[in-house]
This record gives structure tokens, sequence and C-alpha cells, in this order.
């Protein structure tokens, strides 16, 4: 049984058909990046699995269990944590309290304050930072902090939509080391990054979407070696 299961899923805006029986698959333990061009679905998976949007067909699993229609605060106390495009943090809000914001189900102070030194372990900037309002943060201290808040809730599936965007060379490469060592510590990651060539070096797996469809779906490896996937997304002629 697969950690998260998407089986023939149907997610409309209105009337706009956006994905067409979408089915994909997250093993623990894995990176699994969805690679496409803008308008693919890549984030309006994403949105599905948590519960932001509901398919009208198909189903979404965890463990086995149909999430399809659950709502988005409950599915982040079953595991799953959504990083969005964007970022998202509270601006007016301090480094601190958009962590402890992110732990809003965890009720052991110790508990939070463990998992707030971990953030902290992972980018050392915050902590310099703790009592800085978010919205004075950089881009890429604010995408550090999206993503030390959405460990807060020690997810098992941290879901990551498009986290290298707007950053330095330098700090996309710090990025996806970050990204990289989460999931050797166990972190089940579920990526989706414009930049395919940096995804595809994280990840075991990828999808590749187009109108809101897989067309491709292979181990990340043979994805970079792809013809077509280099040509149409790795900048290969």
């Amino acid at each position: 049984m697969s950690l998260l299961s998407l089986d023939n899923v149907h997610t409309y805006y209105g009337q706009i058909h956006a994905l067409m029986g979408i089915s994909l698959t997250v093993e623990k333990g894995e990176v699994v990046s969805l690679i496409g061009s803008n308008g693919a679905g890549k984030s309006t998976t994403l949105r599905t699995i948590s519960g932001i949007l509901h398919p009208r067909e198909g189903s979404v699993t965890l463990n086995g269990v149909d999430i399809s229609k659950t709502l988005p605060h409950v599915i982040v106390q079953k595991g799953i944590c959504h990083v969005p495009e964007g970022r998202g943090i509270f601006p007016k809000l301090t480094v601190k309290e958009n962590l402890e914001i992110g732990a809003f189900n965890v009720t052991n102070p110790k508990e939070i304050s463990d998992r707030m030194a971990y953030g902290f372990e992972l980018f050392p900037r915050l902590k310099e930072r703790i009592d800085q309002k978010g919205g004075t943060l950089s881009g890429g201290e604010q995408q550090m902090l999206a993503i030390a808040r959405g460990l807060m809730m020690n997810p098992e599936i941290l879901m990551l939509d498009e986290p290298s965007m707007g950053l330095s060379p330098v700090l996309v490469e710090l990025i996806f080391d970050i990204i990289k060592s989460l999931n050797e510590k166990g972190v089940t990651i579920l990526l989706v990054e414009q930049n395919a060539l940096m995804a595809l070096s994280v990840a075991h797996r990828g999808y590749v979407l187009q109108t809101g469809q897989i067309v491709i779906s292979d181990t990340a490896e043979n994805l970079r070696n792809n013809e077509s996937v280099q040509k149409a997304y790795l900048g290969i002629e």
C-alpha cells in the first residue's frame, strides 16, 4: 500500500476541467517530482491533495484512507503539509510566531520548542531573525521560513510548490541541499518545481504533466535521459 495515492482524479475550477484523470503514487521515503509547463496542473494536484480543492471524480488516499473530501486543516493533522507557491507566510508576524502557527495542533510546549530548534538547525539564518517580521525577510529567508513552518507539524509528506521561485542560484542550491537532507532524514517529499533539472537531481521518481494529464511516469534518471523531456523541460537540444 502506497503512502499517498491518487486514482483517476478529476478536479475542476468551476467549469474548467483542470485535472483529467490523474493517477500517481508516493511511497514512504521517496522524493517524487511533478514537472510540466505553467498551467499543466502541478499546483492543482497539490491543492487537491491538501484539500483546498476536492475532486469531482476519483480518490486521494493516505495510508489507504480516502481523504478526497477532507478539510485542509484535518489533512494537515493527518500528516500532509503543503508549502504553497509564493510561500504564504504571515508578513506581520515574527519568525517565531509564524513557526508557532505551523504547530497549531501541538499542545506540548517542549515538542514545539524542539521542532523550532530543528528548523533553526536547518536554517540558522532564521534563528538570527527570530523576532523579525516575516514580511521584512528576503525572498530566500521567507522560503526558509515557509519550509521550517511546514516541518513544525512533523509531516509524513512534505509538499513543496516551486521552492526555488525567485531565488538566486546560490539560494536555489541551498534549498535543494536542504530538500535532499530532509529526505535522507526520512521525510517523504512531493515536489513541484519549474527547475526540472534540479528537481530530477534530488528525486527518485517523477511524473510529467501536460494540460491536466500525466503523459510520462518514470524514474528520475530515466526522465533526465528522455529525449522529449530534455527538449521540453531541461533545455537540452
